[in-house]
């Protein structure tokens, strides 16, 4: 049995991008370390809107605390207390403001003063109307093909960043997903320590530590709204994939939805969907650890999966069962020293999947999220690539949701997320790696209805009642309920008001002579689980 959670809209999150707008990297505006464009293209003096109070521009503040041994380097990585190495002040927009020139509305806001509530419920795409997933299909795939309308990625580290000239910086177009493909790659790729060198990989910005679920939160509400302004529509939400389902059956995987299987070749994506015709970005790994190069926006190699298909590691072959959500839900600490994949009784380890789902660390483990990238085999299963393959989108949304209802179920403020020893780039206040305007860690790790604009509507797991809990619940009518239960219980399971109460001693022998007969719940054929509504079971 599954209880449904539909959470309701309220506030919002400041909306921020990832690398940098256009009309900041010029020669002059790198040189100054300045970002504050003018709310008004061409009218000098408005940087931020601040003639109509939308905003002004402020020093960027970058978390300076002590992180964790992974990274043992210092100022050798462009994404140190980031984005101080190409910029050092940024907008700061008022109220419900928002947008690198403050010029946009906070997430769940709209209208011309960002006072008008919008309400996006992110759903179960299996559960949606064929109209609704072909209109997804058809958006993933626009946004595949649409420049990004303000943002361009950086193509070479800060040193070489004003080109062999030293006045063009290197700098280019790229598409609303490829761009979202980028921001993912930019976070995990290692970090470069010069020609003949091998580069460091032991550092990533996004994975293995208290980030993984806050950037991975906000690397969504980018494409989301980026979406939303492709599609002119404020109401558009990402689904999510349901990959908790158990089994060795990829259901997401079909022509309508994310692609089928090639009748030609297993490792493929059907010619029937049009994911079939993308192309990945961010191959080249060993150029731009050999080279010192960073990914841009070439397209090479098509997708590649294999649901199912690793025959070499029979672990990955089947998904995610729903107990191990429960179980994940259940753990009350968020994340436990040393913060890293390492961690055990650590939520956010087990959702990422380096933990059983009970929350023990095993280096031979992989659950959950971890083991449902892993489970596609191919594309989707290599991290600087995964997010090439469109149905990341769809399981990091439910990632996501699992996270947002952990943070619901155990009331979790930021005082529970590390404050500094996490690694590089998950500290409470880092600004997270390569968003812009900056945001922190902190600014995510909050209950999205409330503070984000967005809301899940979910089915979740619940745990079975124990062989002791049932037979309570069976002999109770026959025994004394409180009064409340009396007034608000139906006629057939309420004695009457004026019935003698049975002696709780008398009740106790009956419950225990029926433990010592029955070993199991199968042995008396129940097939019963937890339910809010007491009056499903009598006996």
């Amino acid at each position: 049995m599954w209880t449904v959670g539909v959470l309701a809209v309220t506030l919002c999150a400041t909306l921020t991008l990832a690398q940098f707008p256009r009309e900041c990297v010029t020669p002059e505006g790198l040189q100054s370390g300045q970002c504050c464009p003018s709310l008004t293209p061409g009218v000098a003096g408005d940087e931020c809107g601040s003639s109509t109070g939308r905003g002004q521009c402020v020093s960027i503040a970058a978390d300076n605390r002590r992180h964790g041994p992974q990274y043992p380097y210092a100022g050798r990585d462009d994404r140190e207390r980031w984005p101080l190495r190409f910029f050092n002040r940024t907008c700061q927009c008022n109220g419900n403001f928002s947008g690198y020139d403050c010029g946009r509305c906070r997430h769940g806001l709209t209208g011309p003063n960002c006072d008008e509530r919008i309400s996006v419920v992110r759903r179960n795409i299996m559960q949606m109307s064929t109209a609704e997933k072909q209109a997804f299909v058809s958006a993933l795939d626009r946004a595949k093909r649409t420049v990004h309308p303000d943002l361009v990625i950086c193509t070479r580290r800060y040193q070489e960043v004003f080109g062999p000239d030293g006045n063009t910086p290197q700098f280019e177009n790229i598409t609303i997903y490829n761009y979202f493909v980028w921001s993912h790659y930019y976070s995990v790729s290692k970090t470069y320590l010069g020609a003949g060198q091998s580069s460091f990989g032991g550092v990533d910005f996004s994975h293995e530590g208290p980030g993984f679920v806050t950037w991975h939160r906000f690397h969504l509400l980018q494409l989301e709204r980026d979406m939303q302004d492709m599609l002119g529509d404020p109401s558009f939400a990402l689904p999510y994939w349901n990959f908790a389902i158990g089994g060795s059956d990829c259901d997401i995987c079909t022509d309508d939805l994310l692609g089928a299987r090639s009748s030609f070749d297993m490792n493929s994506i059907s010619s029937n969907s049009v994911f079939s015709q993308w192309r990945v970005i961010c191959e080249s790994v060993d150029d731009y650890d050999t080279l010192g190069t960073v990914c841009n926006s070439t397209e090479t190699s098509p997708i590649r999966r294999n649901p199912a298909g690793n025959v070499a590691r029979p672990m990955v072959q089947r998904l995610p069962e729903p107990q191990d959500v429960l179980d994940c839900l259940e753990l009350n600490t968020f994340d436990t020293p040393p913060y890293y994949s390492t961690s055990s009784e650590s939520f956010r380890n087990t959702i990422e999947g380096y933990s059983a789902p009970q929350g023990m660390y095993d280096p031979v483990v992989r659950s959950l999220h971890n083991l449902a990238h892993l489970f596609l085999n191919g594309t989707g299963g290599q991290t600087h690539l995964s997010p090439n393959d469109p149905i990341f989108v769809l399981l990091h949304t439910f990632t996501d949701a699992i996270f947002d209802e952990w943070l619901s179920r155990h009331r979790a403020g930021e005082i529970v997320y590390p404050e500094e020893n996490a690694p590089i780039g998950h500290n409470r206040r880092f600004n997270m790696v390569p968003f812009w305007p900056p945001v922190t860690n902190a600014e995510m790790f909050l209950s999205a209805p409330e503070n984000l604009g967005y809301s899940y509507e979910v089915q979740w797991p619940t745990r079975a009642y124990t062989l002791s809990e049932i037979i309570t619940i069976g002999m109770l009518p026959r025994c004394w309920w409180p009064r409340w239960w009396v007034a608000s219980s139906p006629a057939p399971f309420a004695p009457a008001p004026t019935a003698r109460p049975r002696p709780w001693s008398r009740c106790w022998e009956r419950l225990s002579d029926a433990t010592q007969r029955t070993n199991t719940a199968e042995e008396i054929g129940l097939q019963v689980r937890r339910s809010d509504n007491l009056e499903l079971f009598s006996f």
